[in-house]
């Protein structure tokens, strides 16, 4: 359904340095570089960062956030750990979340501009 996503970012260098770090437990790496945007993904730019020098922060109480897909839960583990040592902040450390649904395993960071970023997997446990 939804080909690709992107986020605005106020530094894209650092930006660039903090998502190739996060992404590449996730499997994605950077694609396409071009002045004011990068690309990252597997076989095609999935996810996109956009410069936007002037942007404020992003608000934590936008609510918005991004959820990509990870294989296992050691992944989702190394996408967070990825994130923290690069920059970002932590919005839920990575663990088992039950739902009445369904059981997941997930792990939520932010950015540096405060872009909410959570990396998902489903256990068969």
């Amino acid at each position: 359904m939804i080909d690709h996503i992107s986020v605005g970012v106020r530094d894209l260098e650092r930006s660039a340095r903090f998502y190739e770090a996060t992404l590449a437990p996730l499997g994605l790496t950077r694609l396409v570089t071009r002045p004011a945007t990068i690309g990252f993904g597997k076989a095609y730019s999935e996810f996109w960062i956009n410069l936007r020098a002037g942007m404020p922060e992003v608000p934590h109480e936008s609510g918005t956030h991004i959820c990509l897909r990870a294989k296992t839960a050691s992944d989702v583990d190394a996408f967070h750990a990825a994130a923290l040592a690069s920059g970002g902040r932590s919005d839920g450390a990575p663990g088992l979340r039950p739902h009445d649904r369904v059981k997941y395993y997930a792990a939520f960071v932010i950015d540096p501009d405060g872009n909410r970023i959570e990396a998902v997997t489903f256990p068969n446990e």
